[in-house]
């Protein structure tokens, strides 16, 4: 128990500024053990910009939490944490930060939860499955290398994106016909939508670098669905997705660029 205390006493002692110092600590409990590499890529990599980005984004989650929980936002906690949850997994994920993972899957029970309580049961079941490859992905980006070592970044080979393309096209157009059938406002784009982003999730868990074009494409589609749709505040937040996917398509190729020039 006093690796799991001394991790609390980190947790509530140490500056807003310093999240990722608290992750390095809180990868020591056993569950979540990262390999120590990892731990120095997180000293490494951080700079005064992204020092200022999670401090600013700290502060702008603490005043989401406040203001839902006094009333002064029609949101609910469980709205509100699946939007900072779900906007800090995404930039973790461009950084290549394992802490994407566990993020991630929080940011699904939350959804879960949510669609839950709105009897939106289809959403809620395919939060779950995203639970799920969560879990995968975690695993795998720690062990799915050679001879389990760290995965790395790498382009996907064609078998598998011909049979992601053929499951794909067999979801949106099953789906399609789902969403009709109960009057769904716009059931082809949002089974496609939906298709899409369930090949770009399977694709982020084996870090193949083509998960960015998939997100992307779903992420322009969703801008400019949620704006005819109505939902101004959810089209932007998507945009804002939208600028983040070219960042980490960027990244990435560096990485995979940086990692081929060593095995030379």
């Amino acid at each position: 128990m006093g690796i799991y205390l001394r991790v609390l006493i980190k947790l509530y002692t140490r500056p807003l500024f310093s999240v990722k110092y608290t992750l390095i600590h809180i990868s020591r409990i056993p569950i979540l053990s990262v390999d120590k590499t990892l731990r120095q890529e997180y000293h490494g990599r951080m700079d005064m910009k992204e020092r200022i980005g999670y401090g600013v984004g700290t502060i702008i989650s603490v005043l989401l939490v406040i203001g839902s929980w006094k009333g002064w936002f029609p949101m609910t906690e469980v709205e509100v944490f699946g939007f900072i949850t779900g906007a800090l997994c995404v930039w973790l994920t461009v950084k290549e930060d394992i802490w994407n993972w566990p993020i991630g899957i929080a940011n699904s029970v939350f959804f879960v939860v949510l669609f839950w309580r709105s009897r939106l049961f289809a959403d809620m079941g395919l939060n779950v499955l995203y639970v799920i490859l969560g879990f995968l992905g975690w695993y795998w980006w720690l062990y799915g290398g050679k001879n389990k070592s760290e995965l790395r970044v790498q382009n996907v080979d064609a078998f598998t994106m011909t049979w992601l393309t053929i499951a794909g096209i067999l979801f949106t157009w099953g789906a399609t016909v789902y969403l009709r059938s109960i009057a769904d406002i716009s059931p082809f784009w949002d089974a496609l939508t939906t298709a899409i982003s369930l090949v770009a999730q399977y694709l982020l868990t084996k870090k193949f670098i083509e998960n960015w074009h998939f997100w992307i494409t779903t992420d322009i589609i969703y801008v400019f669905l949620y704006f005819y749709k109505d939902l101004y505040l959810t089209g932007i937040l998507y945009a804002i997705f939208l600028a983040m996917c070219f960042v980490g398509l960027k990244d990435w190729r560096k990485t995979q660029l940086k990692a081929q020039k060593h095995e030379i």
